[in-house]
């Protein structure tokens, strides 16, 4: 147990700030959070190598970020949701949430992982067993759909 919170210390943070931008709300993001740790938690005593945590925990942490938004997307579908009007927001936050959400759930992991995370593309492609060169260019083409949303 000891050993594990240590670990799960030094990267609760980026655990949180990762699923806030994935999942698009802080309630979502603690949810998925909770349940990343639980169950990294069950399963601390198989991990071999401990210096493997960090990408381990947040293999862990995006596969629940995954399942909690195809629920979400399940919900809405059947509820048959109206849309909601546009409003800008003042806040940097919801501007790059704001953002985040014209990309497509595995361009927004993407970037999330890099830029929120400190991933690079190697680590991103084992973390969502993807080809590294596949990874590269999915990351430029979300960054050029970004780019475009700001010019």
């Amino acid at each position: 147990m000891e050993g594990f919170m240590e670990l799960y210390q030094t990267v609760y943070k980026d655990m949180y700030r990762l699923a806030y931008y994935y999942m698009g709300s802080a309630e979502d993001a603690e949810d998925a959070v909770q349940e990343a740790a639980m169950a990294a938690y069950e399963h601390f005593c198989r991990l071999k190598d401990k210096d493997a945590f960090r990408p381990w925990i947040f293999k862990i942490l995006v596969n629940r970020c995954k399942k909690s938004l195809k629920k979400r997307s399940r919900r809405e579908l059947a509820k048959e949701t109206v849309e909601r009007s546009y409003e800008p927001s003042l806040s940097s936050q919801a501007e790059v949430l704001e953002l985040l959400g014209k990309l497509d759930d595995e361009e927004r992991l993407i970037v999330t992982l890099t830029v929120y995370g400190g991933y690079k593309g190697e680590e991103i492609a084992r973390i969502l067993n993807k080809n590294h060169s596949t990874v590269r260019s999915k990351y430029r083409r979300a960054l050029k759909k970004l780019e475009s949303e700001l010019t």
